[in-house]
């Protein structure tokens, strides 16, 4: 079927025929002298200053014209004078020229009486046309499905959704630079695996043809990066893709990015006191404050002690009993529903006993927490990877950092005995058993690693999407992930 162009694209189509009579349209290179956020901060009377960008405005005059052009991190005016590019280049720009092409121009720096620093252009190169019209208004909820499946026109026309994404990369960066001065290896491991470890998540699955075997995607690194401990790998840290096949929300999506770092000899405690220090610099890198404003909340991540609550024993509180000692997930629910703390129907989506604890933390602890705070001392049926408390079997050396009722990051001291090891993997087969569909898989690899020996470790991950949705104050996890999966149209 002959595909049908609207009036705009048709006139546009129009217009690049023409241009291929005066150059090609789509060049190979322009060589620039400055990107438009440094040539703004040049001196009146710099000459020789070659900038190039996309045309985002145009105001077309007799003689006389301007234009802004505008790249990732700044834009800039641009002054057209017929006397100066000459009568045939300047009917070309008139008449050919629109807004959305990309235009490379030479000229001296100057200040106009507005106070608006301006390139007056001495010459100019076309350097790339656009089919397509930018829209003239591109925001408001109407537009929200669009702005996530045309990120490039969304980042484009929104400065805000530019500030976002140019941050991310910033906070890449500053990821490596940060843990690389603190003595951490940089390292990639599978995607592929043939085990189902490291996190409570349903996984994807797919099927490797040339060894004729199923695997499934990664939900998390952690059993690889604990491997390269063994390895002698002294701090190790990755910036990794997962996958989990599960529901979508503001918060979450299936695919995701992670960092996880682990080092050698440190505990849960000397992860607290290296993660506050990191978020306290990344913020300072980024925002350049460690006061932030997330939703309705101000949340001050500059305090010297962060508040402090104990899992076990807030979660013992609002129970009312000793729930560590609670095995059978239906006697745990009766307990939960005598006390009136919620329905049956409430939890009928929660088989396992560690199922079931989590959903109460969640409701009635996690949500209410504002300022950062530091969440430790969980049950050990909660994460079969952590280490066992010396003075408590039934505990684990962990912490999370929760702000504004989100999660910011998990770690713990890691479980480095293979013996207690194995039989908390058992313990996972019973609670899939049990109908517990987000267990971990008994990863016969990773024993073997952990029989061969390790020293005491503490590891600690965080979701890059969910940091960047509270450091820029953005209401959903797609407004930072720069191409979001969607549903098809057709469907």
């Amino acid at each position: 079927m002959e595909r049908q162009f609207s009036e705009q694209e048709q006139i546009r189509r129009n217009k690049l025929e023409e241009i291929k009579a005066y150059c090609n349209p789509y060049p190979e290179r322009y060589e620039k002298t400055h990107a438009l956020k440094d040539a703004r901060n040049l001196e009146d009377g710099t000459t020789d200053v070659r900038i190039a960008g996309r045309i985002v405005f145009m105001r077309k005059m007799g003689k006389l014209s301007f234009v802004r052009i505008r790249d990732l991190e700044g834009d800039m005016q641009l002054e057209i004078k017929v006397d100066m590019v000459g009568e045939e280049k300047y009917e070309f720009f008139k008449k050919l020229i629109d807004t959305g092409d990309f235009i490379g121009a030479e000229g001296e720096i100057f200040t106009t009486q507005t106070g608006e620093k301006t390139l007056r252009v001495h010459s100019f190169e076309f350097l790339g046309k656009a089919l397509r019209p930018l829209p003239e208004k591109f925001h408001g909820l109407t537009d929200i499905e669009q702005k996530y499946r045309q990120r490039y026109v969304d980042m484009i026309m929104n400065e805000e959704s530019r500030r976002v994404f140019l941050g991310r990369s910033k906070l890449y960066a500053f990821i490596n630079k940060y843990l690389g001065e603190h003595g951490f290896l940089q390292v990639e491991t599978p995607i592929l695996q043939n085990a189902v470890c490291g996190a409570a998540a349903r996984p994807f699955y797919t099927h490797h043809n040339a060894l004729d075997m199923d695997c499934n995607l990664r939900i998390a690194p952690e059993t690889y990066l604990k491997q390269c401990i063994a390895a002698g790998f002294d701090k190790v840290y990755e910036v990794a893709k997962c996958f989990r096949n599960e529901g979508m929300d503001t918060e979450h999506l299936q695919e995701f990015t992670q960092v996880e770092w682990y080092a050698s000899y440190w505990n849960f405690e000397d992860n607290i006191k290296f993660y506050t220090g990191f978020i306290k610099n990344l913020l300072l890198e980024l925002v350049g404050t460690t006061t932030i404003q997330y939703q309705e909340y101000t949340l001050d991540f500059g305090k010297d002690n962060w508040d402090r609550i104990n899992y076990v024993d807030k979660m013992t509180e609002i129970f009312g009993f000793d729930f560590l000692e609670i095995e059978d997930p239906k006697v745990l629910k009766d307990k939960i529903v005598e006390k009136g703390l919620f329905t049956y129907a409430d939890l009928e989506d929660y088989f396992s006993v560690s199922q079931i604890i989590d959903f109460c933390y969640k409701k009635k602890v996690r949500a209410n927490i504002v300022e950062p705070t530091i969440i430790y001392n969980y049950p050990a049926v909660l994460i079969p990877l952590a280490r066992r408390n010396d003075e408590d079997a039934r505990r684990i050396d962990v912490f999370q950092v929760i702000a504004a009722g989100t999660e910011l990051c998990k770690a713990y001291s890691e479980l480095v005995n293979p013996i207690t090891q194995r039989q908390a993997f058992e313990d996972q087969l019973k609670a899939k058993e049990q109908g517990d569909e987000e267990t971990m898989e008994l990863d016969e690899g990773f024993l073997q690693a952990m029989e061969q020996g390790m020293p005491p470790i503490s590891g600690l991950g965080f979701g890059i999407d969910r940091l960047m949705m509270i450091i820029y104050d953005q209401p959903s996890i797609r407004d930072v992930v720069l191409f979001p999966q969607m549903k098809e149209l057709n469907k």
